[in-house]
């Protein structure tokens, strides 16, 4: 077949690790040979980073802003022993981070269910899409650590230059940290536009929970806000839909998703949907089965995978010995990333392939060809557990069938 032409380029945003390898390992076997790929390319590895001062980070989210559609790479957000690995000045921030506040969106991911593969909550028998509010809250934090006798405090100054305090702790003979936070209403009322949105979109629920009995000013005015955006302009679309808005604590929502059957959409604060993705991929089976794709106000999306680097196989790559990683979560980015570029330049062809490759995708797996990681989960019989490569490669033999 000739290949697919596209229109607009991708931002590409490149990676760290193992994920790096496996990014070129898709792009060689299985989109070179059918798409005529345009990407405007950033290199968001860690080492790179390091020598632009970050300023690639900011660049690669303008770039999605300008282009509408993005695909990016696991990346590493470094601690004190990434500082001394890659001789780091200084401790960067997270890319994803820096970028989802940028573009103010809101993170949908979803786990991709295949045949022999059944969630450890055997209730769950439909898919929990968490919606993560990507902005502020403590990725966009300042901290410091605090000496015995120190009093902190929050001050705000107004714009005619009048303070008002509030005591956060009087610090006696021990010294301690202290963490300041912040988000905007005009964030929080994207957030719930987003999330009201994908539930009318996709016909399904949306939870959304706080702590708001304890956190009575900042979790609270969360709630505030998704109640009155969804009485003004949700509630009659949603009853018309068949479908309904529910708010509850985040405990008892915990709670009520582990009695659940899955399909709708959970609604969660940044750090909350940050630990409760990796939990609902976990147990739905691996955190390299679930699709995750940022989403802002403005209709620009990013397509990521929502687990990290896989640093353990990258140093057993490094010695040269074979690894069996699993590339759905990165392979499904770059097809999110291609459905929707075909969708807005009105190319079917380019929408055809992205859905075939995810077709070949799920069919090698349930014709128990998979990675490790899946081969000890999955009931299958005749499983063959093969390396990252040849996964790849079998899916592109089931690709080549269906286009």
């Amino acid at each position: 077949m000739a290949k697919i032409q596209m229109k607009t380029p991708l931002v590409e945003m490149d990676g760290d690790e193992m994920t790096r390898i496996i990014w070129k390992m898709i792009k060689d076997i299985l989109l070179y040979p059918y798409v005529d790929l345009k990407t405007e390319y950033y290199d968001l590895g860690l080492e790179h980073r390091n020598e632009t001062d970050d300023k690639v980070t900011f660049e690669s989210a303008e770039a999605t802003k300008k282009y509408g559609v993005a695909v990016k790479c696991a990346t590493i957000t470094p601690n004190a022993d990434r500082m001394s690995e890659y001789n780091l000045k200084e401790m960067w921030k997270s890319p994803n981070g820096t970028i989802r506040a940028i573009l103010d969106g809101t993170v949908f991911r979803t786990p991709i269910l295949v045949k022999g593969i059944t969630p450890f909550i055997p209730t769950w028998t439909k898919p929990i899409t968490i919606a993560r509010h990507a902005y502020g809250d403590v990725y966009k934090n300042t901290e410091m650590q605090v000496p015995a006798g120190a009093k902190c405090e929050i001050v705000c100054t107004d714009k005619n230059g009048n303070e008002t305090r509030s005591l956060i702790h009087q610090f006696g003979g021990s010294a301690g940290i202290v963490q300041g936070l912040h988000n905007v209403d005009a964030s929080i009322a994207s957030f719930a536009r987003s999330c009201f949105n994908f539930g009318l979109d996709t016909k399904q629920d949306v939870w959304f929970a706080t702590k708001d009995t304890i956190s009575k000013k900042y979790d609270h005015r969360f709630k505030d806000i998704f109640a009155e955006i969804y009485e003004k302009e949700y509630k009659e679309k949603f009853e018309n839909a068949g479908i309904t808005y529910f708010y509850t604590l985040i405990d008892d929502a915990v709670a009520r998703v582990i009695r659940s059957e899955g399909g709708y959409i959970w609604a969660c604060k940044n750090y909350d949907g940050d630990v409760m993705s990796d939990m609902v991929a976990t147990a739905y089976g691996s955190l390299a089965m679930m699709t995750s794709v940022l989403v802002s106000p403005d209709g620009v999306y990013e397509y990521e995978a929502a687990h990290g680097t896989v640093q353990r196989h990258y140093y057993k790559h490094l010695k040269g010995e074979k690894t069996s990683t699993n590339s759905v979560a990165t392979l499904f980015a770059w097809t999110g990333a291609l459905k929707k570029r075909g969708e807005l330049d009105a190319l079917p062809e380019l929408v055809h392939f992205a859905e075939k490759l995810e077709q070949a995708t799920i069919q090698t797996i349930e014709e128990g060809v998979m990675t490790g990681d899946l081969a000890l989960l999955s009931t299958l019989p005749n499983k063959k557990k093969v390396d990252t490569e040849t996964f790849l490669q079998e899916i592109n033999e089931r690709l080549k069938a269906l286009l």
